[in-house]
C-alpha cells in the first residue's frame, strides 16, 4: 500500500523509523464479576496486592533518577494511601466483587482529584495506573505497561501513566506516539529527557497498519505510516547526520556570527545536580526547589534548607545557578503549608502569592539560599514564580535583597506581566519566561487537557508575541531574559526564541547538544528573519513550516 503521513504534535526532537507496538491495555472490571470470600480476607488481598504494587513502584524509583525516580517514588506513596483501602472496604461490605470495589474505589479518588483541575487532576492518571496495576495482581494477569518484544519499536498508546513513561530508559522502545496528551505532559517531559523522539496527540493512530514500520519526527510532528524504502534511507542518512553535527558541538552557546545565548539545565534535587554537573553547559537556569518540600510534614528548617541548598550550588561553582523560590499552593499542596481549597487552584494562592500567606517561609528560603550562595563558588540568581505585577516584583526583589541576595528577578508565566516586562525590569536583574504557564493562561486552556494540546503549543503566535514583547523589554534594559519552560529544548524554536530577544536556554540535559547545534548553524539576522516570520503565521504548524524553510536555508 501506499504510504501515508498523519500528523500529531511533536514534543521531544528526532527521528525514528521502526515497527510499532501498542501498549498493554488495563483489565476490565464490572459488578457482575464473581464475588470471592468474605470481605475481611478480600480486604487482606487488596492490602497486600497494594502493597505488591507500591514495592514494585520504589524498586523502579531505585534503578532509575532523575524526574524518572521521583514520580515512581509519588507513585508508590500513592499505593500506600489509607484512603484507597478504605474505600475498598466500603465497597467489599457493600458486596462488590473484589477487583471491582478496588476499581470503584480508585475511581472515586480520580473523581475528587479531576475535579480540582491543575496539578491535581494530573494525579488522576498516576491513581488510575496504580488501580490499574493492583487489578492486574488480584486476578493474576500480566500487568498492563509496556511491551518486551526484544526489538525496537516506536510504542503507540492512548497516552501514558508517568509510571510507565519513567521506565522507558533501557526498553526496547525508541520512540513514542500517543494519541493523546500534551506538550507539558509527563509523557512529553520525560521523553526528552530520555532522548526519545515523541509525537503527541495525534489522533489518526487508528490508521497505523499491523506490520509495516512507521518513520517519526518528534519535530515536526509528522508520522508517515509503511514509508518507502527512499524515505527509510534518507531518514537513516540524516539521523546519521545529525548525530555527527551534534557531537561536533560544545562549549558555550552562540549563533555562527558569535552572539552568546547561555545554555543551561534544569535541576530539581541534589542528586540532579551532581549527575547534571559534568555535563557541558553554563550552569541552570531552573532550579526547582519545591522538590525539596515535597513529602515533608514540617517545613524544613533554615538549617536543613541552607545544607540543601549548599549541596546544589557547590556542584557549579563559578557557574550561573538560577533559583525559583517555592511554586505550591492547592493545586500542588505541601501539608505545612494550609491553603485551604480553592474552586480553581490555578489561578490561586500559588508561587509568589504564598509569600503574603506565609511570609516566613519566603523569608527563611531568601536566607538559606543567600547563604549557601556565600558558602559557594556559584553565581546565584534567585527568582519568583507567578509575578503579575511591578509592584509585586518590587515587594520581592526588596525582601530579596534584604536576605543577602545579589541577583533577583522573576518568572514571566502570566500574560500581564509580560505586557508590562518593561515595569517589572525596572525593579529586577533578570527575568525569565515559564512557557508552559504562559501558554496555559494566554490561551486559558488547563496545561493537563490532553485534548486542548494545540492551544498549549508554544508556537502559538498569541504566545511568541507575549515572548517578543517581553525580549524587547530586556534589550531595552540591556538586562537578561531567559527561557526556562519545555520550549527551550525545542532545537527548531531556539533560533525564534533568540531571535525575539532571549538571551538563555534552560532546558533537560538530554536536549543540549541538539539546541547548541541548531543555534551554532544561524546567525542572529538569520534568527530575528526566523522570528518575524513565526510571529506573522496564523497558527503553530505554518510557523514551524515557515521557520524550518528558514533556518534549513544555507
Amino acid at each position: 500500500m501506499p504510504e501515508q503521513v498523519i500528523r500529531g504534535l511533536g514534543v521531544s526532537p528526532g527521528v525514528v523509523c521502526a515497527p510499532w507496538l501498542r501498549f498493554g491495555s488495563q483489565l476490565e472490571t464490572s459488578a457482575q464479576d464473581p464475588v470471592g470470600g468474605p470481605p475481611d480476607e478480600e480486604l487482606a488481598r487488596v492490602k497486600a496486592a497494594l502493597a505488591g504494587v507500591a514495592d514494585e513502584m520504589a524498586a523502579r524509583a531505585s534503578r532509575v533518577d532523575g524526574v524518572a525516580a521521583e514520580i515512581l517514588s509519588m507513585s508508590a506513596t500513592m499505593a500506600r494511601d489509607p484512603g484507597i483501602v478504605a474505600a475498598a472496604e466500603k465497597e467489599l461490605k457493600a458486596g462488590m466483587p473484589t477487583a471491582h470495589a478496588v476499581h470503584l474505589a480508585f475511581e472515586g479518588f480520580c473523581a475528587k482529584l479531576e475535579a480540582l483541575g491543575g496539578y491535581m487532576a494530573e494525579r488522576a492518571t498516576d491513581l488510575r495506573d496504580i488501580g490499574g496495576r493492583t487489578i492486574a495482581v488480584l486476578l493474576g494477569e500480566p500487568m498492563p505497561g509496556i511491551p518486551e518484544p526484544g526489538f525496537p519499536f516506536v510504542l503507540v498508546a492512548r497516552d501514558l501513566a508517568p509510571a510507565d513513561t519513567a521506565m522507558l530508559g533501557g526498553s526496547d522502545v525508541v520512540g513514542l506516539l500517543t494519541s493523546e496528551g500534551g506538550p507539558t505532559s509527563h509523557t512529553a517531559i520525560l521523553a526528552k529527557s530520555l532522548g526519545l523522539p515523541a509525537v503527541v496527540n495525534c489522533p489518526q493512530t487508528d490508521k497505523l497498519v499491523d506490520g509495516a514500520p512507521v518513520l517519526l519526527d518528534g519535530s515536526t510532528g509528522e508520522v508517515v505510516i509503511d514509508p518507502s524504502p527512499e524515505r527509510q534511507q534518507a531518514a537513516a542518512e540524516q539521523a546519521a547526520a545529525d548525530k555527527a553535527r551534534l557531537a561536533a558541538a560544545s562549549g558555550p552557546g552562540r549563533t555562527a556570527d558569535g552572539t552568546p545565548v547561555h545554555l543551561l539545565v534544569n535541576i530539581g534535587t541534589v542528586d540532579d545536580a551532581v549527575k547534571a554537573a559534568p555535563v557541558d553547559s553554563e550552569g541552570v537556569g531552573l532550579f526547582r526547589t519545591e522538590f525539596m518540600y515535597l513529602g515533608k510534614a514540617s517545613e524544613p528548617s533554615l538549617d536543613e534548607q541552607t545544607a540543601s541548598y549548599t549541596a546544589v550550588l557547590e556542584q557549579f561553582a563559578g557557574r550561573r545557578v538560577v533559583v525559583r523560590t517555592l511554586d505550591a499552593g492547592s493545586d500542588k499542596p505541601l501539608p505545612f503549608l494550609d491553603l485551604g481549597t480553592e474552586e480553581n487552584p490555578a489561578l490561586g494562592v500559588r508561587g509568589l502569592r504564598i509569600g503574603s500567606v506565609f511570609p516566613e517561609t519566603l523569608a527563611t528560603q531568601l536566607t538559606a539560599l543567600a547563604r549557601a550562595g556565600e558558602a559557594t563558588g556559584a553565581d546565584l540568581w534567585v527568582m519568583a514564580p507567578m509575578v503579575a505585577t511591578a509592584d509585586e516584583a518590587a515587594g520581592f526583589a526588596a525582601l530579596a535583597r534584604e536576605s543577602g541576595v545579589r541577583k533577583v528577578g522573576a518568572m514571566i508565566e502570566i500574560p500581564a506581566a509580560a505586557l508590562r516586562a518593561a515595569d517589572l525590569l525596572a525593579h529586577l536583574d533578570f527575568v525569565s519566561i515559564g512557557t508552559n504557564d504562559l501558554s496555559q493562561y494566554t490561551c486559558a486552556a488547563d496545561r493537563m487537557a490532553g485534548s486542548l494540546a494545540q492551544l498549549l503549543d508554544p508556537w502559538q503566535p498569541a504566545v511568541l508575541d507575549l515572548i517578543a514583547m517581553v525580549g524587547a523589554a530586556g534589550t531595552a534594559s540591556g538586562k537578561s531574559v531567559g527561557v526556562c519552560g519545555e520550549a527551550a529544548s525545542d532545537p527548531l524554536l531556539a533560533p525564534v526564541l533568540v531571535g525575539l530577544g532571549v538571551t538563555s536556554l534552560s532546558m533537560s540535559v538530554p536536549a543540549l547538544p541538539a539546541v547548541r547545534a541548531a543555534l551554532a548553524g544561524i546567525d542572529i539576522q538569520r534568527c530575528q528573519e526566523a522570528a518575524d516570520a513565526a510571529c506573522a503565521a496564523r497558527g503553530p504548524q505554518t510557523a514551524r513550516e515557515v521557520v524550518a524553510a528558514i533556518v534549513g536555508r544555507a
